[in-house]
């Protein structure tokens, strides 16, 4: 297997190849947008609302943190998650920079 390089890429292009790959996948996109409807955090229903098994989920929920998409907290025996809104808020304006400096120059 090759070596990536990715020490040839900016910090930004990095972080955003990073996010892209974690939102990848369906069921992380589904956590998000069923934790960021809540209006607190949310401690193990992630099970029925999403429809996957707990180990699934909780995979899932660690690599949304990896990133800082979601803040994580223990409570009791069950952990809590919460979306990162500064890390939120930090990728929406690496999106909108992102496709504000596109050209829309195709045939």
């Amino acid at each position: 297997m090759g070596i990536t390089k990715s020490q040839i890429f900016t910090e930004q292009q990095n972080d955003l190849a990073q996010l892209f790959k974690v939102l990848g996948h369906p069921a992380r996109v589904a956590i998000l947008q069923y934790i960021s409807n809540q209006n607190a955090c949310i401690c193990n229903d992630l099970v029925e609302e999403i429809g996957l098994a707990q180990a699934t989920i909780s995979q899932h929920l660690k690599e949304l943190k990896s990133i800082g998409l979601l803040n994580g907290e223990v409570e009791g025996k069950s952990m809590c998650y919460c979306i990162n809104i500064e890390r939120w808020t930090a990728l929406q304006k690496q999106l909108n920079a992102f496709f504000n400096t596109t050209k829309l120059n195709c045939c």
